[in-house]
């Protein structure tokens, strides 16, 4: 595991502390969502930077490889924290929290199917699975496919080892869960074109599934 935390602290800080994308959107996203009064766990939290959108009135356990942004989490926002590497078992609680949380985690891990199926143990009856994961088959990824480039794409991130369309991410979540809803969050300058086709343009994928 000292390897895989050593590339995940460097990733984390070549892109800086305290980095996130689409913090505003998926930070509203998440408080949406998530509301007050709810045990969460975070999976893949790093140093706290999304955490920090909806911390406030829930109980927040965050989990990440890398020990070094944990520390910063657990300073900053005060929540309770856990070091582990997510690709292997988890050493959580079954049927113990209300909100499982996954933000621009599942394409780093290596069995996406089986995170989703573990994060169902998690919750309680009624309990929500909520997070982001990249759309790698936008209309403007896949033009830039087709012209060999993948900057400004899901596959420039070296740590990226799975690329989901919506139909395919649709279909994980539906093995586990019974209610699934997907919104894509489109830049500005698709959204006319994503009134029709919602998913063609989308960034990023933000869903809820119970």
């Amino acid at each position: 595991m000292v390897g895989l935390e050593k590339i995940y602290r460097e990733h984390h800080e070549g892109r800086g502390r305290g980095f996130a994308i689409l913090q505003k959107e998926r930070g509203q996203f998440l408080r949406d969502a998530i509301g007050s009064g709810k045990k969460v766990v975070d999976i893949g939290c790093r140093d706290g930077q999304l955490t920090s959108t909806y911390v406030e009135g829930n109980e927040v356990l965050g989990v990440d490889i890398d020990s070094e942004a944990l520390a910063i989490a657990k300073d900053t926002l005060g929540i309770e924290v856990q070091h582990a590497d997510l690709n292997a078992a988890w050493n959580l609680p079954k049927n113990s929290f209300d909100v499982v949380v996954a933000c621009e985690f599942l394409e780093h891990i290596y069995h996406p199917e089986a995170v989703c199926a573990q994060s169902k143990e998690l919750l309680v009856p009624g309990g929500m699975f909520v997070g982001t994961i990249p759309h790698a088959y936008s209309l403007q990824s896949r033009v830039k496919f087709l012209l060999g480039t993948k900057t400004g794409t899901p596959l420039e991130d070296p740590t990226h080892i799975n690329h989901f369309s919506y139909k395919e991410f649709k279909n994980i979540l539906e093995s586990q869960f019974s209610s699934v809803t997907i919104v894509g969050w489109t830049p500005p300058q698709y959204r006319f074109l994503a009134r029709f086709f919602p998913f063609l343009f989308a960034h990023d994928l933000m869903f809820v599934a119970k």
